[in-house]
């Protein structure tokens, strides 16, 4: 018991020690200097998007963790190395390949693009900032650039629906218990309806996957009401010729790649209506 109480000690001695507005374990900081150590290893002179998958591969074989970044009672920058969920993936990939790129891979400069990535124009301002929608995600990463919203390009068309599932669930989220987290929500679920939804279709991935580059950030996009997107990975192009996805799965409850090509990993989802496809700058 004594010691159990000594570790948690020292957990919230080490949290506090980042300030209020970062929630981190001394397992993710040693998870973090590993992992630095493994990204200098990698051949720094490929292209970006190689490199992104390159270092989403180091972390293959990481669990699959739902909800990591619901903790706690405030809005709080989680850094979790040690489970992932599909955009937490992304992020966490994303903000070493940045930091690393800036040649600047000390753990302040990462929890700096990390919050850069997740929040609304860069700030970390309570639980309405972080980008929820992955669509908003994208849109927002664009205005800051960092990542190109291709999918008009390589033939995407525009699908008209309203994107609204966390206001009208609102007993599924434990912080918009809190009506001021709430009212937040519903505001950007509002500017949400001036975004233009543009979806590639299965049947247009088959027919332009060859303008799909690794690297490209993939958003499956879906039917159900209210939601534009239930899940995220990274294309990589295998020794196939084709498209698979990098990303933590919930099938196999880690990161993995897909054994079937995308089109085809696609066809198992009921609820897919095609993908967003966005290109990190």
């Amino acid at each position: 018991m004594t010691r159990i109480i000594v570790l948690i000690l020292s957990f919230l001695s080490f949290t506090i020690s980042f300030g209020q507005n970062i929630s981190c374990s001394p397992k993710d900081v040693a998870a973090f200097s590993k992992k630095v150590a493994e990204i200098n290893r990698l051949n720094t002179t490929v292209k970006f998007g190689n490199k992104l998958t390159a270092i989403g591969k180091t972390f293959m074989g990481i669990p699959y963790v739902a909800k990591t970044l619901e903790v706690g009672k405030k809005e709080a920058l989680v850094v979790n190395l040690h489970g992932l969920d599909c955009t937490t993936f992304i992020e966490n990939v994303l903000a070493f390949a940045l930091i690393e790129r800036a040649d600047s891979t000390d753990f302040t400069s990462f929890t700096n693009t990390l919050e850069k990535i997740r929040y609304r124009d860069g700030k970390l301002d309570g639980y309405g900032s972080r980008l929820h929608y992955f669509t908003d995600w994208i849109s927002n990463n664009e205005a800051k650039g960092l990542v190109k919203n291709i999918t008009h390009n390589i033939g995407g068309r525009t699908v008209q629906k309203d994107i609204n599932f966390m206001g009208t669930h609102r007993d599924l989220y434990p912080f918009l218990k809190d009506d001021n987290n709430y009212a937040a929500i519903l505001e950007t679920e509002a500017k949400l309806k001036e975004n233009e939804f543009c979806v590639i279709t299965q049947e247009g991935i088959a027919a332009n996957e060859h303008l799909i580059q690794t690297g490209d950030i993939i958003a499956l996009a879906t039917s159900i009401k209210g939601l534009d997107v239930t899940h995220t990975g990274i294309a990589i192009r295998e020794t196939d010729g084709r498209i698979h996805l990098l990303h933590a799965s919930t099938g196999s409850m880690e990161v993995e790649i897909t054994k079937l090509p995308l089109v085809d990993y696609l066809k198992n989802i009921k609820s897919n209506i095609g993908v967003v496809v966005a290109r990190p700058l």
